[in-house]
């Protein structure tokens, strides 16, 4: 069925749209009576929204038209069929037969193999695609320019509630939308430091909340004025005595004059101004459009126009909305991380110092006067940050590494924890255990504890020998998947294990196999939603359920450690076939590496984490099977307790220093002393002097923890009589009376001996 004559349809449409918008619905229900109100207007047969996730993938959010239940479940990657395509060249398709475009792929669940004429449009903010919006029907046809502007038009509101957040609620768990999504980016290293705070916009943008016009007459006298204000302000600039007749400040200002009397530019705004938007918001889509395009480009001199083009319209916006800016310091949080195309070094100045926590430029350089500023100020910078500002905004979380130049925008938590304790390390520089670094780690009565670090990430390593630690107990190898946009090839992941060797310096690294899943979301990895994510589909299991990764993994350990030693360990055993069925794998890469001639490791210790409570019925089979036991007691204490350490309510519930626990920790450590089998803890529990100190008097003699910790654990076992605290452990343990909790028996234990917990 054709489409009637759009000339006064876009504006009922979004008339109807705005009234939906202001209705108190929820978003499942909103954008499911958009979609209708969309094809009843458009006299469309089929009205879709695909909106982008994180990793990737477009997911039909709402129908009118196709299967209601492929709601939710029908998917396509970027670049994937004509959804795909749209949302990869954030261009719309308009086709007459959309079954012969080679793009075209049929999804069976949708049913939409009946309609022909296919009109898609991206949803776009900001010049980044968002989804993709779309009409069908059954009859051939190609669609009018008008209604391809219109379609365009109206995909600018569902724009505005992805932007808001509001379809978070109805996105499957585990899962984010695009706008939300973890993003890293490689720059250059200005100045070093770590800054971890929020993002301030140095040139914020305009947000434009008043979409849809009264009257179109009136709003393109608004847009006629506002340019004409702008033209005459940059003739006055260039006609300036002070303005060189030549050189790049004079051919920015040309640039700039040239898209201002632009009639291309002014056209597609009053076509937008005449399909229903305001002055501004037609400013808006224009300027999104365009940019949508030219970021694509890869000749960096139109790429540079593109960011003159783009200050251009957000001086026109400014003029149509009164927008001056924001005063400096207004509104600004106590960890700004300043973010800028460029700026000169007086407009750095202008911010309070004391609130200062970094400085991100897409331009510059590391001479210039600005990076020359902030060096003086102490401020770590990142230069050459391509695409930041465009990919930020106001008030997200970001960590800048000026020591490597990388930029986190929306860091996931364990990132942030990594960072977190790089910050706390610089700050506090643990002057008062400095001198305790070279120190033997032997208590009073002549046991030597090994005390090892946890790291996950290359920004960790220079903590080993500031902290002193004996090497790594624990390197977590799921953050390096976790930060990544794309699954690491074999060749990334044994790079990076071998610099991580390299840089432990010829100390023991205990490198962890991949433990994703649960609450470790990897943005390009399908999850599956479940109901107890922690006791789930995650870590060995998902492993040994896909042994490509975990034989890529594997080989990657083995090649990066060839003619040095391999400590490898598997989380959340939970049988001991589960370590047979890995054994058998890595024996299989071995035999593949020695086959082809790579050098081997020249010896391998292969261990595995006890965290999963059955194994304390296979203690003796566990420790005949690997040649070390390292106990997480970060899951074993919860999985114990049955309480989620992510849970609030029931977190601080039981105690890791009562009886029960510490009897299970016990349990263990008189195991491994049967069976001879070297065993460590790493997990918070060893990073606190008390609950430190109650491990040495369970009989552990090596702890892994955060680097932060190493000096004060040090500082405690110096002072300690490891035999005398066995004594008063184990009899309090055997108590089945007890006069008081363990935890208070240690501190007065510490108390007593002058022990520094």
């Amino acid at each position: 069925m054709p489409m009637r004559d759009l000339s006064a349809g876009p504006r009922v449409l979004l008339r109807r749209l705005r009234e939906l918008m202001a209705e108190p619905l929820d978003p499942q229900e909103r954008l499911d009576r958009i979609v209708r109100q969309i094809a009843s207007n458009m006299v469309a047969e089929v009205c879709s929204v695909y909106v982008l996730r994180s990793d990737g993938v477009l997911e039909l959010y709402a129908t009118e038209g196709l299967n209601p239940e492929a709601v939710h479940l029908s998917q396509l990657k970027m670049g994937q069929g004509l959804v795909g395509t749209i949302a990869a060249s954030a261009q719309p398709l308009n086709l007459s037969d959309a079954q012969a475009h080679p793009a075209f792929r049929y999804l069976p669940e949708t049913g939409e193999e009946i309609y022909h004429s296919f009109l898609g449009v991206p949803i776009l903010r900001a010049g980044r695609t968002l989804g993709v919006l779309v009409v069908q029907n059954k009859a051939s046809r190609t669609y009018r320019e008008d209604e391809v502007e219109a379609l365009e038009t109206t995909a600018m509101v569902i724009a505005e509630m992805i932007a808001t957040g509001e379809l978070k609620k109805i996105t499957k768990p585990g899962l984010e939308l695009d706008l939300t999504r973890p993003v890293t980016i490689e720059g250059d290293g200005y100045n070093e430091g770590i800054g971890l705070g929020h993002v301030i916009l140095h040139e914020p943008r305009v947000v434009v909340t008043n979409l849809l016009n009264e009257d179109a007459e009136s709003e393109v006298r608004r847009l006629a004025e506002a340019l004409g204000s702008l033209r005459i302000s940059i003739d006055d600039m260039l006609s300036r005595r002070d303005v060189a007749t030549e050189g790049e400040h004079r051919e920015v200002l040309e640039t700039y004059r040239m898209f201002a009397y632009d009639q291309g530019w002014v056209r597609r705004m009053e076509e937008a101004i005449h399909n229903g938007l305001t002055a501004e918001a037609a400013v808006e889509k224009v300027q999104s459009d365009t940019k949508a395009r030219m970021m694509r480009l890869t000749d960096p001199y139109l790429r540079e126009r593109m960011h003159d083009f783009d200050d251009l319209a957000n001086r026109l916006l400014r003029q149509l909305t009164g927008f001056s800016g924001r005063s400096i310091g207004e509104g600004m949080p106590a960890d700004a991380i300043i973010f800028a195309r460029a700026m000169g070094a007086a407009e750095l100045l202008d911010y309070p110092r004391e609130r200062l926590r970094g400085l991100v430029l897409e331009d510059g350089a590391v001479t210039s006067h600005v990076v020359i500023v902030a060096r003086a100020m102490g401020i770590p910078v990142v230069g050459q940050a391509v695409g930041a500002v465009a990919l930020a905004e106001n008030g997200d979380a970001a960590i800048i590494d000026g020591d490597d130049g990388q930029l986190h925008l929306r860091p996931v938590s364990d990132v942030l924890k990594a960072y977190e304790e790089k910050v706390r390390l610089r700050a506090r520089r643990q002057e008062q255990f400095r001198a305790l670094r070279d120190v033997d780690p032997v208590t009073k009565d002549g046991k030597r504890i090994s005390l090892m670090m946890n790291a996950g990430l290359i920004v960790d390593l220079p903590h080993l020998p500031e902290s002193g630690a004996d090497g790594i107990g624990l390197f977590r190898t799921e953050l390096q998947f976790m930060i990544a946009s794309t699954m690491p090839k074999l060749e990334e992941q044994e790079a990076f294990y071998r610099n991580v060797i390299r840089q432990a310096g010829g100390l023991p690294v205990t490198f962890r196999a991949l433990d994703i899943g649960g609450d470790k979301v990897v943005s390009y990895f399908r999850a599956h939603e479940e109901e107890n994510p922690a006791l789930g589909w995650r870590a060995i299991r998902l492993s040994l359920d896909r042994p490509g990764l975990l034989r890529t993994q594997l080989r990657a350990l083995l090649r990066a450690s060839a003619d040095a030693e391999l400590r490898m360990m598997l989380p959340m055993v939970t049988e001991v076939a589960e370590i047979h069925a890995v054994r058998d794998l890595l024996q299989k890469e071995v035999q593949h590496l020695s086959k082809f001639g790579h050098s081997l490791p020249r010896k391998l210790q292969f261990g595995a984490m006890l965290e999963v409570p059955a194994l304390m019925w296979q203690l003796d089979e566990l420790m005949a099977e690997v040649d070390f036991v390292s106990v997480g007691s970060n899951d074993l204490f919860q999985f114990s307790m049955a309480a989620d350490r992510g849970n609030a309510r029931v977190s601080d519930r039981f105690d890791m220093l009562g009886r029960p626990f510490l009897r299970i920790l016990r349990d263990i450590v008189r195991a491994a002393e049967r069976n001879k089998t070297p065993l460590t803890l790493c997990g918070e529990m060893a990073g606190k002097p008390l609950s430190a100190m109650a491990l040495i008097g369970l009989g552990f003699r090596s702890v892994s923890m955060a680097p932060t910790s190493v000096g004060p654990v040090k500082a405690m076992l110096l002072s300690l009589d490891a035999d005398r605290l066995t004594e008063t452990l184990n009899a309090a343990l055997d108590d089945r009376q007890p006069r008081e909790p363990v935890r208070e028996l240690l501190m007065r234990f510490a108390a007593e001996n002058g022990i520094p917990v």
